[in-house]
């Protein structure tokens, strides 16, 4: 029988299997990610200093958007309204009637 010794891998090579890839590149890269995720975040409002406060402020402005959005529907509504419930309302009296 062979005397089958394996070789324990190189130190850099188990940090580089664990990183997923070369230290140098994974550092690279996460830097990136984190500079392109940090003005995400600063485009919506977040603040480093002040996470909690940020995403506080951030929940109110949704908050806030979805009534705005809400109040913008309803002046629509009426303002559609204005118009179409009289000419239906006319339609429906004055109308030729239906078949039966």
């Amino acid at each position: 029988m062979p005397n089958d010794t394996r070789e324990l891998p190189a130190a850099s090579e188990g940090l580089s299997r664990f990183l997923g890839g070369s230290p140098l590149t994974v550092a690279f890269r996460l830097i990136l990610l984190s500079i392109l995720v940090g003005v995400v975040l600063a485009a919506i409002g977040f603040d480093p200093w002040n996470i909690l406060k940020s995403i506080q402020l951030l929940f109110q402005r949704l908050w806030d958007l979805g009534f705005d959005a809400v109040n913008w529907l309803w002046r629509y509504f009426l303002l559609g309204a204005v118009i179409v419930i009289p000419v239906w309302l006319l339609t429906r009296m004055f109308g030729a009637p239906r078949g039966r």
